[in-house]
């Protein structure tokens, strides 16, 4: 599995980071550290945390204007997780095709 795989499945992991990085899906833009923390009751500084795990598994882009850190969202790591997901979903597909037929040749 690659190492990035990994990062990323651990970032998503937590339900505070699922949910900041699904505000930022929604918002389809860039908001700030500040607006992303009015929507929890945790500290900036827990908010900060979880934004950088999400930033370090690129599912997250930041810029910054004056004082001020802007985060996007990058849907695009995602793209692994469902083609890892899709592997699974193809070797299941078989062994539940290959099931169908073993059963449709026995009711023969």
């Amino acid at each position: 599995m690659p190492h990035n795989l990994n990062k990323i499945f651990k970032s998503i992991a937590d339900p505070t980071r699922r949910e900041i990085f699904h505000l930022l899906v929604l918002a389809s833009s860039a908001l700030s550290i500040t607006q992303i923390s009015q929507h929890f009751e945790i500290s900036r500084q827990g908010i900060t945390k979880h934004i950088r795990m999400l930033r370090d598994a690129g599912l997250i882009d930041m810029t910054e204007k004056g004082r001020e850190h802007f985060c996007l969202a990058n849907v695009k790591p995602l793209k692994a997780i469902q083609d890892w997901v899709q592997l699974y979903e193809r070797f299941w597909d078989n062994k539940l095709k290959s099931l169908g037929d073993h059963l449709d040749q026995k009711n023969k």
